[in-house]
Parts: C-alpha cells; structure tokens; sequence
C-alpha cells in the first residue's frame, strides 16, 4: 500500500472502491479536516473509480498487499429492494457478449460477510438484501475478474459488491458504506507481525 505513515499499523487494510468514475457514491473523507474514515478495528483504504481494466490493475496491486484482508466495491443499483450485497458474479466479458475466459468456471461467489453487512445496514434503518442476481456491468465484472484472480490459499482477502439504490443521497450512501464496511472489520482480526514488517 502507497502509505508510510501507515507502515508499521497493525489494523488489517480494508478497501473501499467506488468503481464508477462518474459517479463518486461515497466519500471517505470523514470532516473538514480531511481526515478518512476508518472502522474500528481495520483501516480503509479508498480507490477512486477509473475505466475497469485499469481500476483492476490498481485493486490487484492492493490485493497482493498482505495487510489488505478485505475489498468492498460500491456502485449503483435498481431502487427496487433498497441497498443490495452482491453474493456472485458471472464469467462475462465487459461488454456481456462473451465469456471473460472460457478456462474459468461460470460463476465465482463473493466472499465477504454478506449475512453480518446486511444486518449492519438493517440496524442502521436502511432497506438492504443480499441478492444472487448478477448485474451485467462494470461492478460485476470487476468481482468475477477480482475474485477469479485471487489464489487458492486461505489467507486471500475477501470480496464483495454493495449496490447503491439509484434513489439514495450522498448521506444515505456514506451510511450505508460506513456500516457495511464496520461489519467486515469486526470479522477480521489484527495483522500478524510479519504482514507489516
């Protein structure tokens, strides 16, 4: 991670993508003072969106960080249902004409909290739901390449996509970000010593 006054903090990194470039869905930064948000526990990293094949290489670099124990991609959805946690994406390509790679299963499954993050958004008093329904844009390609890419072993951060009801305000967003993000740092427990050594 491109931050040395953080080199030595033992919080696991958690990273937060809002992946539309035309659409900054949430803001990190928490006050005047230009301070970040972070959870309890973990500190959030935020990646501004960009074009996806290029957004993709900036995430895997985060990814291949082993402070990194978590993503959490951000984008817009249908009103319909309110705010909805992503459990899968399929193997397309961009474009959704074709598949991204024929090698690759059909489906890969997100792999962050999903049960805990929607109970954190329902106890803030905002609609949510967990959804198999793969959308076919750019946030679903990013989780199916971003998960298909991660290595089998078990220390691979976690994965997921919130969507954003296309009806919901700045503040409503930065809620619902704030505690979807909280319930994936109370899973996760501090850094080993040799993560950030």
């Amino acid at each position: 991670m491109p931050d040395s006054d953080a080199a030595h903090d033992r919080r696991p990194v958690i990273v937060v993508c809002g992946y539309d470039p035309d659409d900054a869905v949430w803001d990190p930064v928490e006050d005047l003072s230009g301070a970040l948000w972070s959870p309890s526990g973990a500190r959030a990293v935020h990646v501004e969106g960009d074009a996806p094949d290029r957004l993709f290489e900036a995430l895997s670099l985060h990814m291949g960080d082993r402070r990194c124990r978590a993503l959490l991609l951000v984008g817009r959805g249908p009103s319909e249902g309110g705010f909805s946690l992503q459990m899968r994406a399929e193997n397309l390509s961009l474009d959704g004409e074709g598949r991204l790679d024929p090698a690759l299963p059909g489906l890969a499954r997100a792999t962050l909290p999903v049960s805990e993050m929607v109970r954190a958004l329902a106890a803030a008093g905002l609609p949510a739901r967990a959804t198999s329904e793969a959308g076919r844009d750019a946030g679903s390609y990013l989780l199916f390449r971003i998960l298909a890419g991660l290595p089998d072993v078990t220390e691979t951060p976690a994965v997921g996509l919130l969507r954003v009801p296309d009806d919901a305000d700045e503040a409503q967003a930065r809620q619902a970000v704030k505690a979807a993000v909280s319930a994936v740092a109370a899973q996760l427990p501090p850094l080993p010593r040799a993560a950030v050594a």
